[in-house]
Formats: structure tokens, sequence, C-alpha cells
């Protein structure tokens, strides 16, 4: 999804968001400090497959996926990091990796960790290596509707 698509979809739902211009970074954590936003505030969106179908965790730039964590909460048999080829002609127009955690605009699940529910804001890449976007997690919640996993 294009920043401009995003941002579309945000003012359709009067999102109140701010965007955050930083220097070219790939890394959650290099995001997260080029942008000058704390680690657990920043979500980042993995990319995994849950009983062979592709699916979306977000997670703070600072953690880890515990995959049987995840596995047990999605009910699912298996759970595997997916491979760069299994989507990236999935997000038309966002640069590889830079995807905006709104997998279920693409038919995907979402799976959120329990530790971002605890922020007022997040912010997340914007479908480009310099652009981020903020807003308050309630709205996130409200547009997405993941399913919330202490992974």
């Amino acid at each position: 999804m294009p920043v401009a698509k995003l941002k579309d979809f945000l003012d359709q739902n009067q999102v109140k968001y701010i965007t955050i211009a930083h220097s070219r970074a790939f890394t959650a954590q290099e995001i997260a400090q080029s942008a000058h936003i704390p680690g657990n505030e920043l979500a980042k969106a993995v990319m995994v497959r849950t009983d062979g179908r592709l699916a979306m965790a977000v997670l703070p730039a600072s953690y880890q996926i515990d995959f049987d964590r995840l596995r047990q909460g999605a009910g699912a048999s298996s759970v595997e990091l997916a491979s760069e080829k299994d989507f990236q002609d999935k997000f038309p127009g966002c640069e590889l990796g830079a995807m905006p955690p709104f997998g279920n605009l693409y038919a995907m699940d979402v799976y959120v960790s329990q530790r971002l529910t605890e922020d007022r804001y997040i912010a997340f890449s914007a479908g480009s290596h310099t652009e981020l976007i903020k807003l308050s997690y309630a709205d996130y919640e409200r547009l997405v509707r993941p399913i919330v996993i202490d992974f």
C-alpha cells in the first residue's frame, strides 16, 4: 500500500495521525533511533505463515517473536517465518520490508503483540524506508481488528 493510499484510508476513517520523515533505515531498531521513537512504540510487521497461510505478526521493534507462543495463540499447527519471495508481490507500491501493519486490507490475519496494546500511540513504516505514521493504538485496533496474543 503506497503511502498516499494508506493516508487516504486513514483520512476516510477519520483517524488523526502524524507522518514522520527519517533518514533511510532498514531495521526496526535503526528506524526507531533515526526517528527518535522508543523501540517499544515502533511496531514492526513480520510476515509469517500459519498452517501455510500468509499472516502478519505485529510487535514492538525491540522484541522478537516467540513462535511457539504465537502458534498456540493462533491455534495453528505450525507457524514459521515467511520468506521474502512469499510476500514480495503482496504489497504493491511498498518497499520490501516496509509494509504497514494493515494485513487485514490484504485478506490476511493480523496478530498483534499484547505489549503494543499497552501503548497509547504506535508508529510504523508507511510503505517506505524513510517515512513512518504515528497514530493511537485504539484507532489502529479499530481499523485492523487484530488478534491479540502475548508472543
